[in-house]
């Protein structure tokens, strides 16, 4: 990843001021709008579009990963593809040579369409994503179906404080992503197990911001680390194991 590009501990970016930009894209991707049929949130949730989420965002010293996310956030297409949705984002943001997308002529990107190559359906096939989403174990396979290293960690597996430190580190970084794996219920929202992008922390609220990929239903929230960790530590039923999370970079 072009870290000129993506730098945002600079004061302005290709010209436009920080608070500027990074306020531009959470109306444009992420607007309020968009909710009037959604679930409310609890109040232990923190909206990034209101005052409080845009404040914490602000005083993030760990938001590295924000604006490639954001650049390249896609809604879910159907309810369970939010582990495709989550690796098809985070490819595009590493640059990944992508293959071809039909309809779009010589321009090539991943899309929740082609993202599925011969090796990722030795994994898992499509056909059984749409029907029970993925486990944790596959998520991190279907990642290194590509040019990619995939670290998986299982929330039942490491403390609160090596979650923080692991996240928050990755979170400083260019070049790396965090994809979480989590039970909804566990937070405050509705139904089972999820996975999103995490794109921020802030370490004075010790929250961090998801990215949440099912656009339809809830907006990106900041969490406590502890919910999230706690979360993450919840078993997936399919695969006997506790949910977690998956660190990565480009091999």
């Amino acid at each position: 990843m072009n870290s000129r590009i993506y730098r945002i501990s600079s004061l302005k970016i290709i010209g436009i001021p920080l608070r500027a930009l990074i306020i531009g894209i959470s109306i444009s991707i992420f607007s309020r709008g968009l909710l009037a049929q959604t679930p409310t949130l609890t109040e232990n949730l923190i909206d990034l579009n209101s005052p409080q989420g845009e404040q914490l965002l602000m005083t993030s010293q760990a938001r590295k990963d924000y604006l490639p996310l954001s650049i390249h956030f896609i809604t879910q297409e159907n309810l369970a593809y939010c582990g495709v949705a989550s690796i098809v984002m985070v490819l595009n943001a590493l640059s990944i040579p992508a293959p071809e997308s039909p309809g779009f002529g010589q321009y090539r990107f991943f899309t929740q369409e082609n993202f599925f190559n011969s090796q990722a359906k030795k994994v898992i096939t499509p056909d059984v994503v749409a029907r029970q989403g993925m486990t944790l174990e596959e998520l991190g396979q279907l990642l290194e179906s590509y040019p990619v290293k995939a670290q998986v960690y299982h929330g039942g597996d490491v403390t609160l404080e090596e979650f923080r430190r692991l996240l928050a580190q990755n979170l400083q970084e260019t070049g790396n992503f965090v994809l979480v794996n989590y039970l909804r219920k566990a937070i405050g929202q509705e139904t089972g197990g999820h996975i999103s992008p995490v794109a921020a922390y802030n370490e004075q609220e010790d929250r961090f911001l998801i990215l949440d990929v099912s656009r339809y239903k809830y907006p990106p929230v900041w969490v406590t680390a502890e919910e999230l960790w706690q979360a993450t530590a919840t078993v997936d039923p399919v695969s006997g194991k506790t949910r977690g999370f998956v660190l990565l970079n480009q091999r």
